[in-house]
């Protein structure tokens, strides 16, 4: 069995988070086994290999807010990527009870196997 490293966890669960949805970083951190360690997230997923094509935009804070400042260069390419996905985003904010990924039990113990 492969020993995963703790970004190789983090990137193989936000490629699991669908089209449409997004995910909180401490979600990710939880669901990767790495639990408290949301901000090993955001860093795992400025470091992710652009062949691997992490969806990191699909991932903010746990208010449903983009982690980057609002009107800001990166903050524009992440709303323009999720409202691609037909993911609304207002005043720099999704509404989590609408779009945050909700894994259901088949993913949780077929999909996520660290």
């Amino acid at each position: 069995m492969q020993v995963l490293s703790p970004q190789q966890k983090i990137w193989r669960t936000t490629l699991l988070i669908p089209k449409g949805k997004v995910a909180t970083y401490g979600q990710v951190a939880d669901l990767a086994g790495l639990p408290g360690r949301a901000r090993l997230v955001g860093k795992a997923l400025g470091a992710g290999p652009k062949d691997l094509q992490v969806p990191w935009y699909r991932v903010l804070r746990s208010t449903g807010q983009l982690a980057f400042v609002s009107g800001s260069v990166q903050s524009k390419k992440q709303i323009g990527y999720l409202q691609q996905e037909n993911v609304v985003v207002l005043n720099n904010r999704v509404k989590l009870n609408i779009f945050q990924w909700q894994p259901d039990l088949g993913e949780l113990l077929w999909k996520l196997k660290f």
